[in-house]
């Protein structure tokens, strides 16, 4: 056995080349937050107390949008707090913590938007057997497969990262703990850890995405046979808010995991846009073009008084 003496803690070093806008930083960040927060919970509420959105649809949006509540806040809040000029270090446990939530609920979000497209893909493609197929049994099912899946995922990776030895250094070149940032720092052979934990990573990603395109290939072909430009533009409508939170989605995540390596700068700023930007944006997405839900939106609760 060799001696070492087990790291206890991790300094995070944050975003590169921003020392003097921490402040700046701060209040950026701050806002996307709470919007985030804000945005995905009155979504989340509008879809709960609204029959009419009792749908498949709008079951599965209402899950993304505890999916966006959840996901920044595993780095935002520390985060915030070196913006801030607070602690820097993160215990050993507490780094485990982040990057099993991270990867628990980054492997969800894909299997999620996976299980949205094929939602369409029913809708669009069989749209006399919808309510058959998509029945709320079936929708209960695929929903805990995806967050099952997506804490298998996260175990995996854990397990992979944190069962080598960590004695020193102990400084993580990010904002939060993650597998590229982490696993350099361990005092024992990675080679396996890497090949396998960036396998993982990388099937579920490829896989998920894979499938996605499959769906809406169908979609496309089915769409296309539709004779009236109405119905086609319909069509489109109601995949586009999807499309577009995909594209947000994946684009990151490939660039992180399945990109060539670059600056820790350029990291982390992706990072950024994935962890903070994207579920910000998701609110925006889902209501600026979806007509149902801005219709329920603009019913104040003075309506339905008045309505009683």
């Amino acid at each position: 056995m060799q001696n070492y003496t087990s790291v206890t803690e991790f300094t995070l070093l944050g975003i590169p080349n921003t020392q003097e806008l921490e402040n700046m930083l701060f209040v950026l960040f701050l806002a996307f937050y709470l919007f985030t927060l804000l945005g995905n919970l009155l979504i989340f509420l509008t879809i709960l107390v609204s029959s009419n959105l009792h749908t498949p649809m709008y079951f599965f949006l209402g899950n993304l949008s505890v999916f966006d509540i959840f996901f920044p806040s595993v780095s935002s809040p520390k985060m915030m707090l070196y913006l801030m000029g607070q602690s820097r270090t993160i215990s050993y446990q507490g780094c485990a913590c982040q990057l099993f939530f991270y990867h628990f609920l980054g492997g969800t979000e894909c299997f999620l938007y996976t299980v949205m497209a094929y939602d369409r893909f029913v809708a669009i493609c069989h749209p006399l057997r919808y309510t058959i197929i998509m029945s709320p049994r079936v929708c209960t099912g695929l929903t805990l497969g995806t967050w099952l899946g997506g804490c298998l995922h996260g175990s995996i990776l854990t397990f992979l990262v944190f069962k080598l030895p960590y004695c020193g250094p102990n400084e993580v070149d990010n904002f939060f703990c993650d597998i590229p940032v982490v696993l350099p720092l361990a005092c024992a052979d990675t080679s396996l850890a890497q090949t396998v934990s960036f396998t993982n990573v990388d099937v579920v990603t490829l896989t998920c995405f894979f499938l996605i395109l499959t769906s809406y290939g169908h979609i496309v072909l089915s769409i296309l046979k539709i004779r009236t430009s109405a119905g086609r533009r319909r069509a489109f409508a109601t995949c586009s808010a999807h499309l577009i939170s995909i594209f947000l989605f994946y684009g990151p995540v490939m660039l992180i995991y399945l990109g060539p390596a670059s600056s820790p700068w350029l990291d982390s700023v992706i990072q950024l846009l994935n962890n903070i930007v994207t579920p910000s944006l998701n609110p925006l997405i889902y209501t600026l073009r979806n007509k149902d839900v801005k219709l329920t939106l603009r019913k104040s609760p003075l309506n339905y008084l008045y309505k009683e």
